[in-house]
């Protein structure tokens, strides 16, 4: 489900040591090993729905070739249900790549299924015909998904056919030079398929590198923009106010046996006072790390920390609540730095669901995703406005939307506020790459969820 309006990934790449120079891959160099599914399927999606548009293209032409040279009523029906497959299925794989293309790379005998219906049309048809050239995708797509390998099975299997074909149909045609430049597409579009394959999983290793690497930066940013933030709180309030109380009670320790005891007890009762206004500002900047911190794990559990404010907003307000946790694994301890900007964004969504959705029912969702960790707060309540933007919310004075958004941005997350799945609804989705706050070096995987 896609959540429209309000989008951000935060992040900045930093600069460094420059990578060693590598040499030169050649095209006939083995198999890039593959990444994960979730790779694949990204960066072969636009080439593959090319590549099926314009098999589609080449059906459409033959189709009708092929059912008029059907030979008897079973050949009519075998061209027929041979048409439909292969057009229905070249269909769906340019409509819904996302839904069809991760079957297609893990079942390579969804291609050989398919070559045998395209084998059917191919003999029926003749090589000199639109199918001909059809004919050329099947070891492209080959070489995209599989690699060398799928490529030269699947081009040599075509080839074959090709033969096949131009035997049954040598009579009606004049020389076999159509055939052999058809089959020299092929194993030319076998070789194309493996090196784009390469070179897009490459791209996309690197890219997922590379955002990894901006997470990862922005999360040690904000990190130290938390250490600076806490000094700068800690000199100017509680480290004053103690110096004040240190002062008050030298000056009381000095003077006791000259004062009455009403002064003595005026000054002592202005040292409880400051200390105690010390001990509030400290609790106000420790605050939103009080619960569940695993200080020797260096981390906070924000899992059971969302779960208590998700409990204590129900029994303050009477609305339902419930708690979803996701699949993936255990979510891990978060950086205390981290931890306060995801627990801060949370709160101010369970909270924005009872002050201005004045929704009956908030659930919050929970886990890990694809390696990532995804927060979801849902509301049942009268949702955003329409056509509402952060420029829009700067210029009213309403900052909650918007903190939310830089806070994200601040430690490299991707937040989404849009429409919930129920009428009227708002979801605020908040993700962040494990990878992001995982010691350097440590890699961090999940299985893919969908």
């Amino acid at each position: 489900m896609a959540l429209p309006t309000i989008r951000l990934r935060g992040g900045m790449l930093q600069g460094g040591m420059a990578a060693p120079e590598m040499p030169a891959a050649s095209a006939l160099a083995d198999d890039v090993p593959a990444p994960s599914i979730p790779i694949q399927i990204n960066a072969l999606q636009a080439l593959c729905r090319q590549v099926f548009g314009f098999r589609l293209a080449m059906i459409a032409l033959g189709a009708p070739f092929a059912l008029a040279r059907a030979g008897g009523q079973f050949g009519g029906w075998l061209v027929g249900a041979a048409v439909v497959f292969s057009f229905v299925g070249s269909y769906a794989m340019l409509r819904d790549w996302e839904v069809f293309g991760p079957l297609l790379i893990k079942y390579r005998s969804l291609m050989g299924v398919d070559l045998v219906f395209g084998s059917v049309l191919l003999l029926t048809a003749s090589p000199d015909s639109a199918l001909g050239y059809a004919t050329v995708c099947t070891p492209l797509l080959a070489g995209l998904l599989y690699g060398w390998r799928g490529a030269g099975i699947f081009a040599a299997i075509q080839i074959l056919l090709l033969a096949a074909a131009y035997s049954a149909w040598a009579e009606r045609m004049a020389s076999p030079a159509s055939t052999l430049l058809i089959s020299g597409f092929c194993v030319a579009a076998g070789i194309i398929g493996v090196t784009l394959r390469n070179l897009m999983f490459r791209f996309g290793t690197a890219t997922q590198a590379l955002s990894e690497a901006n997470a990862r930066l922005a999360v040690t940013d904000a990190v130290e923009g938390e250490r600076a933030r806490l000094a700068r709180e800690m000199h100017d309030s509680v480290a004053k106010t103690l110096h004040g109380v240190a002062m008050a009670a030298d000056s009381l320790a000095q003077s006791a046996d000259r004062m009455d005891p009403l002064t003595v007890k005026h000054q002592a009762g202005m040292v409880a006072r400051s200390a105690r206004r010390a001990a509030a500002e400290s609790r106000e900047i420790l605050s939103d790390l009080r619960r569940q911190a695993n200080y020797e794990g260096g981390g906070v559990a924000v899992a059971d920390e969302l779960a208590a404010r998700l409990a204590d907003l129900g029994r303050r307000t009477g609305i339902s609540t419930a708690f979803h946790p996701l699949g993936g694994g255990p979510v891990p301890t978060v950086p205390h730095a981290v931890a306060r900007h995801l627990l801060t964004i949370a709160t101010e969504a369970m909270e924005n669901s009872h002050r201005h959705a004045h929704a009956s029912r908030v659930t919050l969702e929970l886990g890990l995703v694809g390696g990532v960790l995804r927060i979801s707060v849902l509301d049942d309540g009268r949702g955003l406005p329409v056509g509402i933007s952060l420029d829009d919310l700067r210029k009213a004075g309403h900052f909650g939307l918007v903190g939310m958004v830089e806070r994200a941005a601040g430690i490299g997350a991707r937040i989404c506020i849009g429409r919930g799945r129920s009428a009227g609804g708002t979801e605020v989705r908040l993700e962040l790459p494990v990878a992001a706050f995982a010691p350097a070096g440590v890699v961090t995987s999940s299985p893919l969820l969908n």
